[in-house]
């Protein structure tokens, strides 16, 4: 998260690095079992390269969840993309309301919308300069959820 914040940007080695370290516990826990609770959960997130595809989350998001679910198998890395989505629901609604940029950011959505429907192919929905507003780092509620999950609330 702190990576995010600081680069906008999340280290592929620090994601390697973790996902090694992720197979080292998960072989020490469960023996040679641990490497496919390891495989499946670390797989699982990759449904979420639709949301990458339409530029709507970063891929350092998608290999995140990869490695959180490496180590917390696929049930919990679910739950854990569920309460990080609801989360940054959260935060953007309450984003767009002290700004008052809520009206802006959906007609913002719907004209994306048509713009690829018009054009027939998927169009980035996010701007690239990091100052824009739009720009979350989504690594926030992704380490909120993982704590709640360290915490035994799901």
């Amino acid at each position: 998260m702190i990576m995010d914040l600081r680069n906008a940007k999340i280290d592929n080695g620090w994601i390697l690095f973790s996902m090694f370290l992720g197979l080292m516990i998960c072989i020490r826990e469960k023996g040679i079992s641990g490497v496919c609770f390891f495989v499946t959960g670390s797989s699982f997130p990759l449904f979420l390269i639709i949301l990458f595809l339409f530029g709507m989350l970063g891929a350092g998001d998608i290999k995140l969840f990869c490695a959180l679910g490496g180590v917390m198998g696929t049930g919990a890395v679910f739950r854990c993309i569920l309460s990080s989505f609801l989360l940054g629901a959260v935060f953007s609604v309450l984003f767009l309301i002290t700004t008052r940029s809520f009206c802006e950011r959906i007609q913002y959505f719907i004209t994306y919308m048509e713009n690829c429907r018009n054009a027939g192919e998927i169009i980035p929905y996010r701007r690239k300069e990091i100052t824009a507003p739009e720009n979350f780092h989504f690594t926030v509620p992704v380490f909120l959820s993982v704590m709640l999950y360290v915490g035994g609330i799901y």
